[in-house]
């Protein structure tokens, strides 16, 4: 899967729709291209980003491009409870950090625990996430001391 850094060019982006086999439209160019730029993005903010770029994008449309780029490995979804579900592109395997307060999230560079021995044996598993909680550096600056 594509690395962040790989899609910074537009001609690299170009190239990793050509390479999943997707038709590279002015849409899904620049869609991918506001991902590629880096961050969590929910669907608003994608929508927001390309249409100012656009002219016009609807949110269905931009619903659709992702679940493609999901189909495709281009581009990986975090679901937060109860807020919108953020997007980022594919890239080596990680976990995630979720601030409680503010919803922000950010990549952390570790491996998830496969589950003990003989814990699921009917099981077949195919993967597993962790997710650190907590207070980002911005809560927690504003927040009491405890």
């Amino acid at each position: 899967m594509a690395v962040a850094e790989e899609l910074t060019g537009r001609e690299a982006v170009i190239q990793r729709l050509r390479d999943v086999g997707l038709r590279v439209t002015g849409p899904r160019l620049e869609v991918l291209t506001v991902l590629a730029a880096g961050g969590h993005l929910d669907v608003e903010t994608i929508t927001t980003t390309a249409r100012e770029r656009l002219g016009t994008l609807t949110s269905q449309a931009v619903y659709e491009m992702l679940r493609h780029f999901q189909e495709t490995g281009l581009v990986g979804k975090f679901d937060r409870p109860g807020l919108p579900a953020v997007f980022e592109i594919s890239g080596p395997p990680h976990q995630h950090a979720l601030c409680t307060v503010c919803g922000r999230v950010e990549n952390v560079a570790a491996v998830a625990p496969a589950p003990p021995k003989g814990a699921l044996p009917e099981w077949r598993v195919e993967g597993a996430e962790v997710v650190f909680k907590g207070l980002c550096p911005d809560c927690r600056a504003g927040a009491p001391a405890a």
